[in-house]
């Protein structure tokens, strides 16, 4: 269905050129460019590996700091940092495909090929930004990433879709947009009758989806998957609603992480309260982002707008399950 697609970039160095604030990933590829910085020097400050601190040591007259480079990046589920897109400091930028998502007006469609962890199929979500190879699942299992449209210098976008399958489907339901076509496969993807009949075969090849029935479902689907799209991608005015509290005042350091009767705490006293459990356990790819999102920031404070992203992660979770069941019942 679709022609240009790509895994995720690899970096081989998350910890130097990956960052969650802009500002320090400038700052701290200007230290490496205008101080001498030797390999060791840079492998026990930032606990890099053999392979990548020679590398951009080796590559350092190549690398300039153009501010223009420092792009976000969907970097794990709804968890978006910034990274410096230069293939002298990404080990793989995958620049053919990953280049449609520098003007971020995009989509992008993001999947695995092998489902190999140990949960059900659920390795599926959206982005506008380019994504990292371990996005889904950190371990066995490959992140595919693919552009709705192509940017053509610029200029002009065309849809990325296979045009012999699209006339098929515009044949059955009637003419579509490339994001009506996007918001159905996604739609089926996120259905759990689909995803519990398939499951062996969603472990060791590409999902695969039937073409739509009729006008009536694939309506229907659609819709649905543009809801889901719009939660996933964060846009939807459902999470100024926060369903959850954060009632005491603190720090807001993260020293814990604990669901304990409806509540998550961040440290002794600080917790999120009215955390539904199918919100804390629910699965996107291998990880569970309501508990993952937290742990990765174990050891520092919360921001304000953290907090509130936080809650919106919830509100996503809890919002997609309730959508899932409902595509369900469409068949």
């Amino acid at each position: 269905m679709f022609p240009k697609n790509t895994t995720g970039i690899v970096t081989m160095g998350d910890s130097f050129i990956v960052a969650e604030d802009k500002d320090a990933l400038s700052n701290r590829v200007d230290e490496f460019l205008h101080n001498d910085i030797s390999e060791t020097d840079l492998k026990n400050k930032y606990g890099l590996g053999k392979n990548y601190a020679k590398w951009i040591v080796d590559n350092k007259k190549k690398i300039g700091n153009n501010q223009d480079k420092i792009v976000s990046l969907a970097y794990r589920p709804f968890d978006t940092r910034y990274t410096y897109f230069d293939n002298n400091l990404v080990w793989r930028t995958r620049t053919d495909v990953m280049q449609h998502f520098l003007t971020h007006n995009n989509i992008g469609l993001v999947f695995m090929r092998q489902a190999t962890d140990d949960t059900n199929y659920n390795h599926i979500i959206v982005s506008k930004d380019m994504v990292d190879n371990r996005f889904m699942y950190n371990g066995k299992g490959i992140t595919l990433e693919v552009p709705l449209y192509l940017d053509i210098n610029q200029k002009e976008k065309i849809p990325n879709l296979n045009k012999e399958i699209w006339d098929k489907i515009n044949k059955i339901v009637g003419e579509t947009t490339p994001e009506n076509v996007l918001d159905y496969i996604y739609a089926f993807l996120h259905s759990p009758r689909y995803r519990g009949k398939y499951n062996e075969f969603l472990k060791i090849d590409f999902p695969r989806v039937p073409y739509p029935e009729d006008k009536k479902e694939f309506n229907r689907l659609t819709k649905l998957g543009a809801e889901l799209r719009g939660l996933h991608l964060m846009e939807d005015s459902r999470l100024n609603k926060f369903i959850t509290t954060y009632p005491e005042a603190g720090n807001n350091e993260v020293d814990r992480v604990e669901y304990k009767d409806g509540s998550v705490y961040i440290n002794e006293k600080q917790y999120f309260g009215k955390v539904p459990e199918a919100a804390w356990n629910f699965y996107i790819g291998g990880y569970q982002p309501a508990q993952k999102w937290l742990k990765d920031r174990k050891g520092r404070k919360l921001t304000n707008d953290e907090i509130e992203h936080y809650q919106k992660i919830i509100i996503v979770l809890m919002e997609t399950d309730r959508i899932m069941k409902q595509i369900d019942n469409i068949f």
